[in-house]
C-alpha cells in the first residue's frame, strides 16, 4: 500500500454521487490507496442563519442525520463498507467543493467528483444562487489531481422512467446505446 495515498470522493447520496464513489474505490483499490469518502454538510438554512439563531440540540439532529445519510449512500453502494480497499469516511460541517479542495491538500490525493449533464434551468440556477458547480468548483481550485466522473448511462434510463415514458420506447434507447457502443 502506498504510505499515505488517499483517494477523497465527495458523496451526497444521489445515484450521481453514488458512480462516483465507485469509481473512487476502484481507484484506492487499484492504487493501494485509502479511500475516504466524504459527506459535507451545512444547517438548513445556511452557517449565517444559524449563526443568527443558533440551536445546538438541532445542530447535533443535522449532524447525526448527516452521518446517518453517509452510511446509508455506502450501504446502498457496497452494502457496507467496500471490500478490498482500506475506509475512511468523515462528514464534515461546510460547504461540499471548500471542505473537498481543503481535504485533498497533498499531491499524491486523489480527489473524485461528479461531473453532471444538467437541464439549462438547473444549471442557470445553480450558478446564481450557489456559484457553479463543485465539480467546477474543485477541478478550479484543487491542489491534486481531480478526477470528474460523467453520470452512468443508466441514470438516464431511470430519469426516463421517472417522467413515466413507455418502456417500450427506454428498449429504443437501449438498443441504440448498444448499437453506439458496439
Amino acid at each position: 500500500m502506498s504510505d499515505g495515498a488517499r483517494v477523497i470522493v465527495g458523496v451526497s447520496g444521489s445515484l450521481h454521487s453514488l458512480t462516483a464513489l465507485h469509481r473512487a474505490a476502484d481507484e484506492a483499490r487499484d492504487r493501494g490507496a485509502v479511500l475516504v469518502p466524504v459527506l459535507a454538510w451545512t444547517p438548513a438554512g445556511g452557517e449565517y442563519n444559524y449563526r443568527l439563531r443558533p440551536c445546538p440540540p438541532l445542530l447535533r439532529a443535522w449532524q447525526a442525520l448527516a452521518d446517518a445519510r453517509l452510511d446509508q449512500a455506502l450501504e446502498e453502494a457496497f452494502g457496507g463498507l467496500p471490500a478490498g480497499v482500506r475506509v475512511e469516511p468523515l462528514v464534515v460541517r461546510g460547504e461540499v467543493g471548500p471542505v473537498l479542495t481543503a481535504l485533498a491538500d497533498r499531491p499524491d490525493d486523489l480527489l473524485v467528483v461528479g461531473a453532471g449533464r444538467h437541464g439549462t434551468l438547473r444549471t442557470t440556477v445553480r450558478r446564481l444562487f450557489q456559484g457553479g458547480s463543485v465539480s467546477r468548483y474543485c477541478l478550479a481550485r484543487a491542489r491534486c489531481t481531480v478526477l470528474a466522473v460523467p453520470p452512468s448511462d443508466l441514470q438516464a434510463d431511470l430519469r426516463a422512467l421517472r417522467r413515466g415514458v413507455d418502456l417500450r420506447e427506454l428498449d429504443g434507447l437501449v438498443a441504440a446505446r448498444a448499437a453506439r457502443a458496439a
